[in-house]
């Protein structure tokens, strides 16, 4: 839970920094760079021959769900949202995590379902009402999308990783981190017109790219991916919520804008009860019967 909670943070400066200093690069380009840089960290412990096909098709097809698919849209719905509407609708993924759990083990946990919803009850407070653009329908979408990707991403992950132990974490992220790369790129390419010519980055555009594809993406997923099989769906569910309040934390303290700070301290508590209402394991019998 705390390396959830570490790259959360981490993850809080990235809607500001993509917003204010990337708005005017094409989207799939930017995304291609953030995830070839992600992939450039982990390319060397690729090993085909050290891997089943199959194995490496399947973790480099979640790749390109979990982060390929989600960066395509989400960048794009940069063009037509500010930087707070993708913040406030993002709020859902918690509850696309508990369904996805839930179809794939035919059963749902009303404790996690409710941590989700407190999840989303948590974030949906900190983040003021957004008036709405007239494109705000298809930067909604986008960001629908973009979190139903990345909550099967994870799903797919955590129910895959118990069958690779003898796989180092690493290794299956550079195919992870392949599969995502593989997507942007065939995207980015035919939409530059096959040249990257076009894409033309000043010298501080680089640094932010290079922040965003090294430590927020390369290091950020690839711990947020180790994390996530060490929680419950419902903590999952309500640790993607986390970034939200941090992120008003973040522009608060950092980029100095305006902020309601009793949303945040609200959303901060219902986002810490979420966490605990799922995380909560209620004794058995047996132990209340030891107890007495």
């Amino acid at each position: 839970m705390v390396l959830l909670l570490l790259v959360s943070l981490l993850w809080a400066f990235s809607p500001g920094l993509i917003k204010h200093f990337l708005g005017d690069l094409p989207s799939p380009a930017v995304a291609t760079v953030r995830l070839g840089l992600t992939f450039l960290i982990f390319a060397p412990l690729l090993n085909p021959r050290g891997i089943a096909r199959s194995t490496a098709a399947w973790l480099a097809g979640i790749g390109a769900i979990q982060f390929g698919m989600m960066y395509l849209l989400y960048l794009q719905a940069f063009q037509f949202l500010q930087g707070h509407e993708v913040y406030l609708f993002t709020i859902f993924t918690p509850i696309y995590v508990v369904l996805l759990d839930a179809a794939l083990t035919k059963q749902i946990g009303v404790r996690h379902m409710l941590a989700a919803v407190l999840s989303v009850a948590g974030a949906g407070v900190v983040i003021q009402r957004s008036a709405g653009t007239a494109n705000v329908m298809i930067g909604f979408l986008l960001v629908q999308g973009a979190n139903l990707c990345f909550a099967a991403g994870q799903i797919a992950y955590k129910k895959t990783r118990p069958a690779l132990a003898h796989i180092t974490d690493q290794v299956l992220f550079a195919w992870l981190a392949l599969g995502g790369f593989i997507t942007t790129a065939l995207v980015a390419i035919p939409s530059l017109g096959f040249s990257f010519a076009r894409f033309s980055p000043t010298p501080l555009q680089w640094l932010v790219l290079a922040f965003l594809g090294l430590i927020a993406s390369g290091a950020g997923f690839f711990v947020w991916n180790r994390g996530l099989t060490q929680v419950n769906a419902g903590t999952l569910a309500a640790l993607n919520n986390a970034k939200i309040p941090l992120g008003v934390l973040v522009s608060l303290l950092v980029f100095h804008e305006p902020a309601h700070l009793e949303r945040l301290l609200t959303g901060l508590a219902l986002l810490i009860v979420a966490v605990l209402l799922a995380e909560w394991k209620p004794r058995s019998a047996a132990t209340k019967k030891a107890d007495r």
